[in-house]
């Protein structure tokens, strides 16, 4: 039968998407079934048999032999005449299986037919893929750079499939280039009318949790257990990691000697501060954790309002808040407290003290607020740190600081 290019395409679709036969026979068997309801008006009494191996088919229609003048249903039923010219022995009644030649649906119909199949077969892939990637939700997933937008990139994975990876969901270092390997966790697959969309991240904490689980053997294998994980991307990150087997140290695992295991993960999220932690259910201990590096003098809990009072000699209150508030931030996301830091020290030097705020006619008000975001707010609790530790903690320069030092020096020594 003439195939045309309709039926030479069989073998191309098949060769080219990932469909079994069964499929794409189920699937060029309704396209044909719609074409001939539209031709005939019904498609009950046509048998069509398909070769996409072969790219044949071949299209039957069974008629009913009426007398000559009792012809009513043009589609169901066949003059005796017009049978006798198929086969000659045919009587009234008999069934009549005609060959319906593809040529004859109309080349209109032929070229709506190939764009029927086409959709149809988009169609397919687009279910699977998102049936594919919602089964890949929360998982670890590699992809190559195609293309770089202001506010997304599109990656391509081996498959051809097009991932994409927004702006928000990058790390603020993130950096990339046409044809580089970008790993990240499946968030989401959305349909954007019949094509699904797939987001990845490089911020949630899933992907931290999993690449804990992908880095670490004790964490893969479930002898260690990552309890609970916060970030704020790019910057800092706290894990509370636990183990049933005494004889384990979580921490100890997975960091790793000198910091080896968990250096690969460091560095994936763009130099990401971690701290790793023991997971307890003794919740005073819990925060006294979680605020590492600071050291806590003692905790008060109030258990109805979720709220903690830490109580910090005056050196450690800017470990416990740390840069940008990060430390702090993160130790109350981790416990679930809202965490308030209570200032021990000496008395007679914090009746000395003077809040930083007072020499605003001679330091500018972004450095006293850059000394604030990591707790420093008094001339004593400046006085008492290092030049270079308040270099590495906070953006201001050396020489800003020294500046700061002199004035406040001044003051105390009036």
């Amino acid at each position: 039968m003439e195939n045309l290019a309709l039926i030479d395409s069989f073998s191309e679709f098949k060769d080219d998407k990932l469909i079994d036969r069964v499929t794409l026979m189920a699937i060029l068997e309704d396209v044909f079934r719609n074409a001939l309801k539209k031709k005939f008006g019904s498609d009950d009494n046509f048998d069509i048999i398909i070769n996409p191996d072969k790219g044949d088919m071949e299209i039957w229609r069974r008629r009913v032999i009426v007398a000559d003048d009792d012809l009513d249903l043009e589609n169901e039923e066949i003059t005796l005449t017009e049978a006798r010219k198929i086969e000659p022995d045919f009587e009234i009644g008999e069934e009549v299986s005609e060959e319906v030649k593809l040529i004859d649906l109309g080349r209109r119909a032929i070229l709506a037919l190939r764009q029927n199949l086409i959709s149809k077969i988009h169609e397919h892939d687009n279910t699977n893929l998102y049936k594919q990637f919602k089964d890949l939700i929360g998982e670890i997933y590699t992809a190559e750079v195609h293309h770089v937008r202001p506010r997304v990139v599109i990656l391509v994975d081996d498959e051809g499939n097009e991932i994409v990876l927004p702006k928000e969901k990058q790390i603020p270092s993130d950096f990339f280039r046409k044809g580089d390997n970008v790993r990240g966790i499946i968030e989401n697959v959305e349909l954007k009318g019949n094509k699904p969309q797939i987001i990845m991240s490089r911020t949630s904490e899933k992907f931290l949790e999993k690449l804990f689980e992908q880095e670490i053997p004790e964490v893969f294998d479930g002898l260690i257990m990552v309890k609970s994980v916060v970030r704020i991307p790019g910057e800092k990150a706290k894990v509370a990691v636990d183990s049933y087997d005494d004889r384990i140290d979580p921490v100890g695992a997975c960091v790793g000697m000198k910091g080896s295991r968990i250096h690969g993960i460091v560095r994936e999220l763009g130099n990401e501060n971690i701290d790793v932690i023991n997971y307890t259910t003794n919740q005073q201990l819990y925060i006294t954790r979680a605020l590492s590096p600071a050291k806590v003098s003692s905790i008060k809990i109030n258990e109805e309002t979720k709220r903690a009072e830490v109580f910090l000699k005056l050196e450690e209150v800017s470990k416990a808040i740390g840069r940008g508030g990060h430390n702090i931030k993160l130790a109350g996301l981790l416990t679930g407290y809202e965490l308030d830091v209570i200032r021990e020290g000496n008395i007679a030097d914090e009746e000395d003290d003077v809040e930083l705020t007072e020499f605003s006619d001679e330091i500018e008000s972004w450095v006293i607020e850059e000394f604030a975001k990591i707790g420093l707010d008094t001339a004593r609790s400046i006085l008492k740190q290092d030049v270079n530790d308040l270099v590495r903690r906070t953006d201001l320069e050396e020489e800003t600081i020294l500046d700061v030092m002199r004035i406040l020096k001044e003051e105390f020594s009036n």
